[in-house]
């Protein structure tokens, strides 16, 4: 391997170049990785896993405060270097896999997980959505992801950026932008901001969707062109009697619904 593209090792752990085709801006100021570990706060027992730790700047700093962590890592040139680097430090259990085929129940082995992880930009959103079908073995996620997708991650109705994405994760966790991460603090420097968001995945069984694949269905539909009404977008899956019967209003456009009003439409029997 070319001396310029091995990894270099260094005191906190190592440093490599960075993969375009794999959406890599690895985190390097030790401000921001101090707030990501006090954001995850880890505890006793817990069983922590990250997603995508690249040169360990989250790593490294988990396994000082917690003895235990599992990493899921796709780049195999990051393999070696991880595992050197964390030897003196913890317990360090690499998955090399790509996290979307990767299952968190079978990872949780019956219990529950923490997840952490900068997220790569080009994947982070049906990361997300993997994640929340395995969120009844997850405890909490603490992201960071483009602050543009947190902003909608967390947007309530009536914003301009609510939409799909803010109702499907806001109907099975609890989410909340935590703090903005600069451009300056990674490397190479993205285009844009980052934020740092926690998601907390609610109680199954006070969830109160019915039928995922609808929901999902009611949800994509009503959002698909933003600018048409309810009775308009969801023509065809959603009649006016169970408009009626919801209590929501079809000359309504999606961005002006809760997320319960979406829950109680998919729940209805289909027309």
């Amino acid at each position: 391997m070319n001396s310029s593209h091995s990894p270099r090792m260094s005191g906190s752990g190592f440093s490599a170049p960075p993969k375009k085709q794999l959406g890599q801006h690895f985190l390097a100021d030790k401000y921001y990785v101090e707030k990501i570990v006090m954001a995850v706060d880890p505890k006793g027992d817990d069983r922590l896993v990250e997603i995508g730790p690249g040169q360990g700047a989250i790593t490294f700093p988990l396994l000082r405060r917690h003895p235990r962590l599992t990493v899921i890592e796709f780049d195999r040139d990051l393999i070696t270097p991880l595992t050197e680097a964390a030897a003196p430090l913890g317990e360090l259990t690499i998955v090399h896999r790509d996290v979307l085929q990767v299952n968190f129940t079978e990872l949780a082995a019956g219990g529950q997980i923490r997840l952490v992880g900068n997220l790569p930009y080009n994947i982070s959103s049906p990361i997300l959505f993997h994640a929340l079908e395995h969120a009844a073995a997850i405890s909490d996620m603490t992201f960071m992801l483009q602050k543009e997708v947190v902003d909608r991650m967390a947007a309530g109705p009536g914003s301009k950026v609510y939409g799909r994405l803010s109702v499907m994760l806001q109907a099975w966790c609890e989410v909340q932008a935590l703090f903005v991460v600069p451009p300056g603090a990674f490397r190479p420097p993205p285009k844009v901001d980052s934020a740092v968001v926690r998601m907390v995945p609610r109680d199954p069984a006070t969830v109160g969707i019915n039928d995922r694949k609808r929901f999902a269905d009611v949800v994509r539909a009503a959002f698909g062109q933003r600018r048409k009404t309810l009775r308009n977008a969801l023509n065809g899956v959603i009649d006016e009697a169970q408009f009626a019967a919801a209590g929501v209003r079809s000359d309504a456009r999606a961005e002006q619904l809760e997320v319960a009003d979406f829950i109680r439409l998919a729940n209805l029997p289909h027309a």
